[in-house]
C-alpha cells in the first residue's frame, strides 16, 4: 500500500513539474494524431474513459486497466477524422499460459487516400501522387500486483512519412489501476506518448506526452441494469488543463448508450454514442459500437468499434 501511495504522488508531480503550466503550447509538438481516441465506447463517454478503461482499447487509453480482459479479445476501430483522413486500429489481447497478466498487440495508422502532386507551375497536377501517415506498432503488458491495484505499459515503434520524406521513433504510456472496492469504484493514472525528440524535415520536435488522471463508479447495477459514471482530468505538455465527463447505460450487458462532454478543449464539446453485444456462445460475444463527437466548425466526427471475445 506504502508503495502504491508514493507511485501516486509520483504520477500527479511530476507532469506538473516537467511540463508546466498557465498557458497553451499549441504547435510546439508534432504527431498530434497520437491524441485522436479510438474506441466508439471510449469515445461516447466523452472520452472519460482513464479509470474505467476494462476492455482491448485500454492499450491506448490506461495500459493499466487491461488485465480486465480476462479470457481474448480482438478489437477494430475506425474514425474518420477532419480533412478527409481517417484512423484505423486493430488489437488483440489475450492471456498467455505462461506468464501472469494480459498482452496485446496493436497496430495504429493515421491514413489519407494518395493525393495528386501540384506545383506552382503545374497546379492541374504533375501526373503522379503522394500520401502521408502514421503508423504504429504496439506492445502491451498488463498485471494485477496485489487484488486492487494492477498496471501496465505500451510499447509504440512509429513510422511517420509524408511523400518520399520519412522518421521513424517509439513512445511509451505507463498506466495504473486502483479498485476502491466501493460500488466498483475505480481510480486511474497514465502518462502517454514519453519518448525522446526526433527530427523530421530537418526540424525537431517532441512527442505530445499527456497526463491523466480519472475515476469511474457504478451509480446504479442490477441483475439487468448498469449506469456508469466516469471524470477525468487531463494535463496535455502542448495546451491548457482539460476535464472529460461521461456515463455509460447498459440493459442486461447486451444494449448500451453512452453520453459525455469535453470541458476546455478547443472544439470537442458533446459526444454520443451507443452499441450492442450478441452472445455467440457460453464465453463468446459479438460486439458492435458507434460514436459521434462534435467539434464545432468541423462538424461531427463519428466512429465504429467492432469486437469479439473469447
Amino acid at each position: 500500500m506504502k508503495r502504491i501511495a508514493m507511485l501516486t504522488a509520483f504520477l500527479i508531480t511530476v507532469p506538473t513539474i516537467a511540463f508546466g503550466s498557465g498557458f497553451a503550447k499549441v504547435g510546439t509538438f508534432g504527431v498530434q494524431e497520437l491524441k485522436i481516441g479510438v474506441s466508439a465506447r471510449a469515445t461516447g463517454m466523452g472520452s472519460a474513459f482513464v479509470g474505467l478503461a476494462d476492455d482491448a482499447s485500454a492499450v491506448f487509453w490506461n495500459p493499466g486497466g487491461l488485465v480486465n480482459v480476462t479470457g481474448n479479445e480482438v478489437s477494430l476501430n475506425h474514425v474518420v477524422w477532419a480533412a478527409d483522413t481517417k484512423l484505423s486500429t486493430a488489437i488483440m489481447a489475450f492471456n498467455p499460459r505462461s506468464i501472469p497478466g494480459t498482452l496485446a498487440l496493436s497496430i495504429r495508422s493515421f491514413w489519407m487516400d494518395p493525393q495528386l502532386e501540384r506545383t506552382a507551375y503545374l497546379p492541374e497536377g504533375t501526373g503522379r501522387s503522394f500520401d502521408a501517415g502514421t503508423t504504429s506498432l504496439g506492445l502491451s503488458y498488463s498485471k494485477f500486483f496485489t487484488d486492487k491495484f494492477s498496471a501496465g505499459v505500451s510499447l509504440f515503434y512509429l513510422h511517420m512519412g509524408l511523400a518520399e520524406t520519412a522518421v521513424n521513433t517509439g513512445a511509451l504510456d505507463f498506466g495504473i489501476m486502483y479498485r476502491i472496492g466501493i460500488r466498483d469504484l475505480k481510480l486511474g493514472m497514465v502518462i502517454q506518448n514519453l519518448g525522446g525528440k526526433f527530427v523530421f524535415d530537418e526540424r525537431e520536435s517532441k512527442l505530445p506526452v499527456t497526463f491523466k488522471v480519472g475515476v469511474s463508479a457504478n451509480a446504479l447495477k442490477s441483475r439487468t441494469q448498469r449506469l456508469t459514471g466516469a471524470f477525468e482530468f487531463q494535463h496535455p505538455a502542448d495546451n491548457l488543463e482539460r476535464a472529460n465527463l461521461g456515463a455509460e447505460y447498459a440493459l442486461q450487458e447486451q444494449f448500451f448508450v453512452r453520453t459525455g462532454y469535453h470541458i476546455n478543449y478547443d472544439s470537442d464539446g458533446l459526444a454520443f454514442g451507443f452499441g450492442a453485444a450478441l452472445p455467440t456462445g457460453a464465453k463468446t460475444k459479438l460486439q458492435a459500437d458507434y460514436s459521434a463527437v462534435d467539434m464545432d466548425l468541423l462538424g461531427y466526427v463519428h466512429r465504429f468499434t467492432l469486437s469479439v471475445n473469447y
